[in-house]
């Protein structure tokens, strides 16, 4: 079994990896609430089943990312106390990422493509499930999995990024669409 002080030397060499996705997380968080504001101004219609499907998924991602972070960065006196914090995270996760499923699904104001389902559905169950199973593994193979846990983190930053980015050019260019139309440029 480890010893009381096996875990600080190997997550601390994870100290300034957890620093920066932290930060990132944090403040990539306070951005999806700018995009948010985009659309509430945008005039779109959209109802609060696309939130829960489309918009509130990206928050909880990056959200994800800085608790994450915020596990790995404690000082833990076991690898095992840390494991059980990252696996409660992946489960709640993954969780949250079938009901996100369950959501886009239920929602009539737009129809997901092949490539919403990758990133708002497929991706994050994985991400999840990688997180969980890391988890399981950390207290036995202590290393790798830290690298599976590290990777996580970033798959979850990534989609969140991607999903701004498709929320931001999806409200820009229906904005665009609906500005023509009203002035008579666009098809009819």
């Amino acid at each position: 079994m480890l010893t009381q002080d096996a875990a600080a030397p190997l997550l601390a060499q994870w100290q300034n990896f957890y620093v920066i996705a932290g930060s990132s997380a944090g403040a990539l968080t306070g951005l999806q609430f700018v995009v948010m504001a985009l659309i509430a101004d945008s005039e779109l219609q959209s109802s609060m089943g696309e939130v829960r499907a489309f918009g509130t998924p990206t928050v909880v991602h990056f959200c994800a990312a800085l608790l994450i972070s915020a596990i790995a960065s404690a000082p833990w006196q076991t690898l095992s106390a840390a494991a059980i914090a990252l696996g409660l995270c992946g489960a709640a996760g993954m969780i949250y990422a079938l009901s996100v499923i369950r959501h886009a699904l239920q929602q009539t104001g737009y129809k997901p493509d092949a490539e919403d389902w990758f990133w708002y559905g497929g991706l994050p169950v994985f991400a999840y499930a990688a997180l969980t199973a890391a988890a399981i593994l950390l207290p036995r193979y202590r290393a790798w999995p830290l690298f599976v846990v590290a990777a996580t983190t970033l798959l979850l930053l990534f989609d969140g990024i991607h999903n701004s980015w498709d929320t931001v050019t999806y409200v820009t260019i229906n904005h665009i669409r609906k500005r023509k139309k009203s002035a008579g440029e666009g098809p009819k």
